[in-house]
């Protein structure tokens, strides 16, 4: 069995990373109604931190996580197991594929716990320092925006002032004008 398979099959629920009764099941070579009989007949091993059975909007919810529905009509809603629960159903089962796939689930469940705990730490203090530097040039850059526009709004009431008195000038200068001194009176 290949980890990234388990692993694919491995959904956070209700704050616990879980597998579900039927993938458990194909993994151990087993029914699932074989399995969860197992489970009920020795229920005091599984406290509700190790399985506990899905909602119904729980599993409608989850069913619209996948692309095709691989358990078919099923009348029960499914148990999920937590990674304690993977351990003790290998041990209610009690045959050599259980136990070995039982390993290999736990190995699944460790490592995705070593990749949540490890990598995403580092990334995101990485992440929020590429965000403080990113905000601080964003600042930057509308400071000096709104100062040219500022500038720019100066500019353009000195020029429209400047205008209107060329205006006003070009209308004085375009007036008839008296003329000035002597007239000399016309000749009949």
């Amino acid at each position: 069995m290949d980890l990234s398979v388990i692993q694919s099959k491995i959904y956070y629920i209700r704050g616990f990373n879980v597998i579900l009764d039927f993938d458990l099941a194909e993994k151990y070579n087993a029914k699932t109604k074989a399995l969860n009989q197992a489970v009920k007949r020795n229920i005091k091993r599984f406290p509700s931190d190790f399985m506990f059975q899905l909602t119904k909007d729980e599993f409608i919810n989850l069913r619209s996580q996948f692309v095709t529905s691989n358990w078919g009509g099923t009348r029960y809603l499914p148990y999920a197991f937590t990674e304690h629960g993977v351990t003790m159903s290998a041990n209610v089962l009690n045959s050599e594929v259980a136990i070995e796939a039982s390993i290999l689930i736990v190995r699944a469940f460790v490592a995705l716990r070593q990749f949540l705990i490890s990598t995403p730490i580092n990334e995101v203090k990485e992440l929020q320092s590429e965000m403080r530097n990113l905000k601080g040039y964003i600042e930057d850059v509308f400071a000096d925006y709104n100062d040219i526009n500022e500038n720019t709004r100066m500019e353009l009431e000195l020029i429209n002032q400047m205008l209107a008195e060329l205006q006003s000038k070009n209308k004085w200068l375009e007036k008839p004008r008296n003329p000035i001194g002597f007239i000399v009176p016309k000749k009949d």
